[in-house]
């Protein structure tokens, strides 16, 4: 696999869409790669992050992302993130995101804190950009002031603590593992420990899903590049659920895949709030440098949990007046009525 560098949820047929230097391809299980569209090849040396629709509604745009499309990030001096009809192989651009110097992730929202929004995010003056996009193309910031992180992020599951339905992102220079709300906050989760560093740390984030455990598969993009002792052989890794299972690996717990090597953690957060200390489960058996999505897919999927409630988009960073601007319109409607009723009202004589 020639240039791989992501990987998304299974299609239809059961095989998987992945992202090369040379355009997308479906992987079947048995191995056998084909291209799945002629019309699209992404910038040479852009990591050009892919996401599968979810074919949710999002109430406030009223309408559903589309079945059967894949959403491509277009890094670059143009950012915008770009839909492929995957029946057709026609390419529209879904929105152009500006404020952002690139794009550098991307996610959908399938539990609904962020209104089953697409994701992606940016590098902007140092920090990093979230916004979201409706499935009309609409554009709403979540934060301008995140911390630097960058590459296979995913939105954690409602059992997931404290964190459940917030965006968890992996920095590879820190070590840390970030989750930010719908409002725009920011916490972190956990920190990866050593290596850190550009192309070395923490890279790909992906979470266990209910019924993984009874069988199934974790997927890793690996674009190794030529280098002392090893030719450079691009490849799809792949872990089982039983290796994982044996590693004390539970459904619901995120993973992370460092981008040098493809060492991988596990951190387990509990109804309570707590989350454990990231925990080594392994790394690739040779020389790896993985990018895009850790995909973990279950073999018979277990029931997902119920959709959360939608958070206020932006929020926090609104802040002060702007925060409370609703009630302080309010009060003057009330005072301005209150004038007119006195105003109206016979005085006495």
């Amino acid at each position: 696999m020639a240039g791989v560098f992501d990987v998304a949820d299974p299609l239809p047929d059961q095989t998987l869409l992945v992202a090369t230097a040379h355009g997308l391809f479906r992987l079947s299980p048995e191995g056998t790669l084909s291209p799945l569209s002629s019309q699209y090849i992404p910038e040479a040396g852009a990591e050009a992050y892919i996401a599968l629709s979810s074919g949710l509604a999002v109430a406030g745009a009223g309408c559903s992302f589309p079945a059967g499309t894949a959403f491509l990030l277009r890094p670059g001096a143009s950012p915008a993130v770009l839909a492929l009809d995957l029946a057709t192989g026609s390419i529209s651009t879904l929105a152009t995101i500006a404020g952002i110097d690139t794009l550098s992730g991307i996610a959908f929202d399938r539990h609904g804190r962020f209104g089953n929004r697409l994701l992606v995010i940016g590098p902007r003056s140092g920090a990093t950009v979230v916004d979201a996009i409706d499935c009309r193309g609409g554009v709403a910031t979540v934060t301008n002031s995140a911390p630097r992180m960058e590459g296979g992020m995913e939105v954690a599951p409602p059992s997931f603590g404290a964190y459940g339905g917030d965006l968890v992102v992996p920095d590879e220079v820190s070590g840390d593992i970030i989750a930010i709300t719908p409002e725009g906050t920011t916490q972190v989760v956990a920190r990866t420990g050593p290596p850190t560093g550009p192309d070395v740390g923490a890279e790909s984030a992906g979470f266990v899903p209910p019924g993984f455990l009874g069988g199934g598969w974790a997927y890793l993009a690996d674009r190794a590049t030529p280098g002392p002792g090893h030719p450079g052989t691009d490849s799809m890794l792949r872990l089982s659920a039983i290796e994982l299972r044996d590693q004390g690996v539970a459904e619901g717990d995120l993973l992370i895949a460092g981008e040098g090597g493809g060492a991988t953690i596990a951190v387990h957060c509990g109804p309570d709030g707590s989350c454990s200390d990231a925990r080594r489960i392994g790394s690739a058996s040779g020389p790896a440098h993985v990018e895009g999505h850790l995909l973990l897919v279950a073999d018979r999927p277990g029931v997902a949990a119920r959709p959360l409630p939608e958070g206020r988009l932006g929020a926090a960073g609104r802040g002060g007046v702007f925060l409370f601007l609703p009630y302080a319109v309010g009060i003057v409607v009330l005072a301005g009525l209150y004038l007119l009723y006195r105003r109206r009202s016979p005085r006495p004589r």
